[in-house]
């Protein structure tokens, strides 16, 4: 008897197999998906390249004064389509997809984060990204707190000075006003990262008068009021690492919230956030859809469970997402009736422990790709599953784990009951959902999973999260 491919789906690409991930959501058991899937929608058409010879509309124009010195984008027209568009369509239609389709999402006034180098000096301080392939920064100009505060910026070379970077997080989460305004309107939470240990060291005066400052300028007793709060990161390692593992609340809101995927999302300042909130609002709604009701669903790569929230058993490596998960389910509605866990591990550790009882796998890799100890798992998930039906068994035998750090990080740091009670599975995955950010990674993983013949390419979506770069967020689904 032929064995059945497991299904793969991205950008969201969508595999049908046995994948993995963090965020693990229980529901019933009855929705096993049985019946094929309809017929695919026609291929869409995406308008052609403009000829060499054309001036090209400013209606899709970048429009900047930074373009060619500032590293952050590469791409100066048709922001609605980006240059590696074509490739991703041959990529899925060589692989079955014929279907791919694409969001080219909002191409102005999207970004919602930013990570900016402080360098110079305190006379004329150079904020920006850098150039590509240097640490050289392009500045932003028009920055007064620096200058008017004597504030040293950060010197690489000689590891002196006392700002290093700025990062800035807008929360669009007012809901009380129209989609459309919530951008205009958002509200920006700042982190400074300061070159010292603690907020005992000598340029603490400095740290506070930069801090106050902005709230003077921006804070709620301005007639603009647009700062959110000032946080600080403390951090003197010389390595490229922006940020240390001490964090301060110095002044403002501390809770940090945006609403994605309908529901509302706690965000730290150490919080992996997405960019282009809205962008990642569609993906999720996309994503939902593939989730069947009463799928067991685990989340890998989870963070603060933005994702498994949204369909629910977590797994992230940073210790630093805890608090943001168990404020994000607090905040859920009291209609929701599921199990959530969140569990501190590395994914790369035993993967398969985090499979087993899952029906649909969420993955959302950073740009390396999966960990290779998890392709293998994945790759091989039809052949276990083979062993289990020889033995006469719904369950795959598993060796009883006695190592310590194994057996603590599988128990929930976070643990959120049902009203519920659900029958307890030992399934594996028939669904691999994957969200990409990096495509040549995703290329790689998506042709070794493949090439396995365990799972099978169902489906796949791209999303323009960065418009005026040569990055599509892609959403493929596989299949068992």
């Amino acid at each position: 008897m032929r064995p059945r491919a497991h299904r793969l789906e991205m950008a969201l690409p969508l595999f049908s197999a046995q994948p993995s991930s963090l965020i693990i959501s229980r529901l019933a058991p009855c929705a096993v998906r049985t019946q094929p899937a309809p017929p695919p929608p026609p291929l869409p058409s995406f308008p052609p390249n403009p000829s060499p010879t054309t001036v090209p509309s400013l209606s899709c124009a970048l429009q900047c004064q930074h373009f060619q010195s500032c590293s952050g984008c590469t791409q100066e027209w048709n922001l609605h389509r980006p240059i590696m568009l074509d490739e991703a369509v041959d990529f899925f239609k060589s692989h079955g997809v014929s279907d791919f389709s694409f969001d080219s999402c909002r191409l102005w006034e999207w970004r919602c984060r930013a990570k900016l180098a402080v360098r110079g000096s305190s006379i004329s301080p150079l904020i920006g990204l850098y150039q590509e392939g240097t640490h050289n920064a392009v500045d932003i100009p028009h920055c007064k707190g620096i200058t008017e505060l004597n504030i040293e910026p950060y010197d690489e070379d000689q590891g002196t000075g006392q700002l290093r970077y700025v990062q800035m997080a807008v929360t669009t989460h007012n809901t009380s006003i129209p989609t459309a305004e919530r951008y205009r309107n958002g509200k920006v939470q700042v982190s400074l990262v300061w070159n010292s240990r603690n907020e005992n060291s000598p340029s603490s005066d400095k740290l506070n008068a930069l801090a106050n400052f902005l709230w003077r300028k921006g804070g709620p007793s301005n007639n603009a009021h647009l700062i959110h709060s000032v946080w600080v990161n403390f951090q003197t390692s010389t390595n490229n690492i922006i940020f240390g593992n001490r964090w301060r609340h110095l002044l403002g809101e501390r809770d940090f919230w945006e609403h994605v995927g309908g529901i509302d999302i706690s965000l730290a300042p150490s919080s992996f956030g997405q960019a282009n909130t809205r962008s990642f609002d569609s993906l999720l709604r996309k994503l939902q859809k593939h989730v069947p009701y009463g799928a067991s669903v685990a989340d890998l790569y989870a963070g603060a469970g933005v994702i498994g929230l949204s369909s629910v058993k977590c797994i992230e490596i940073n210790k630093e997402s805890k608090l943001s998960f168990e404020k994000t389910v607090d905040r859920l509605p009291k209609s929701v009736d599921s199990r959530i866990s969140w569990h501190h591990a590395d994914t790369s550790i035993e993967p398969l422990s985090w499979l087993e009882g899952s029906d649909v796998v969420v993955v959302d890799p950073p740009r390396k790709g999966l960990d290779p100890s998890l392709v293998d798992v994945l790759r091989t998930l039809t052949s276990l599953e083979r062993k289990a039906r020889q033995s006469e068994s719904s369950s795959i035998k598993v060796k009883g784990e006695k190592r310590p750090w194994v057996l603590r990080a599988k128990e929930a740091s976070v643990q959120i009951e049902s009203k519920t009670t659900w029958e307890e599975s030992r399934s594996l995955p028939q669904t691999l959902i994957y969200i990409s950010c990096g495509w040549e990674s995703f290329k790689e993983d998506c042709r070794s999973l493949l090439s396995s013949k365990a799972w099978r390419l169902e489906k796949a979506h791209g999303f323009n999260f960065f418009p005026g770069t040569q990055r599509v967020d892609i959403k493929h689904s596989q299949g068992k």
